[in-house]
């Protein structure tokens, strides 16, 4: 299952051309992709206007959702911040270390264009699309 992160939807919805919104582009014709929650929440509330709102949303809705995080999966992203941590590695975003811990205790592959995951890839095993 793809996970497509915030940092390419807003990418997308925005008009921005980069390999990222190209790769959705055309995975939304033919790949299965989820819609997490936190990342559900971190799109939606970057429209200002009620229409653009409510399209995003009813396009968002079209995808599986899910939930992404529960007491266990919290526990496990703070001991992988952690790890990171004590490899000089300082993520900036809770939500960042939330979300890769999910795509990895799922085993999901994410899509980003956010530098803060490079280290759960590299570390910690996070598969990760790069188009």
């Amino acid at each position: 299952m793809l996970v497509v992160d915030t940092s390419v939807w807003i990418d997308y919805f925005n008009g921005v051309e980069n390999t990222q919104t190209d790769f959705l582009h055309l995975a939304l014709e033919n790949t299965p992709i989820l819609i997490g929650d936190l990342i559900l929440a971190e799109v939606l509330q970057g429209f200002r206007h009620d229409p653009d709102f409510e399209k995003v949303r009813r396009t968002l809705g079209k995808f599986m959702q899910e939930s992404m995080v529960d007491p266990a999966l919290a526990v496990q992203s703070a001991k992988n911040y952690r790890f990171l941590r004590q490899k000089g590695i300082t993520v900036r975003k809770t939500i960042d270390s939330l979300i890769a811990t999910f795509c990895i205790e799922s085993d999901h592959q994410l899509l980003h264009n956010d530098s803060d995951f490079d280290g759960y890839e590299e570390h910690l095993g996070l598969r990760v699309i790069h188009p």
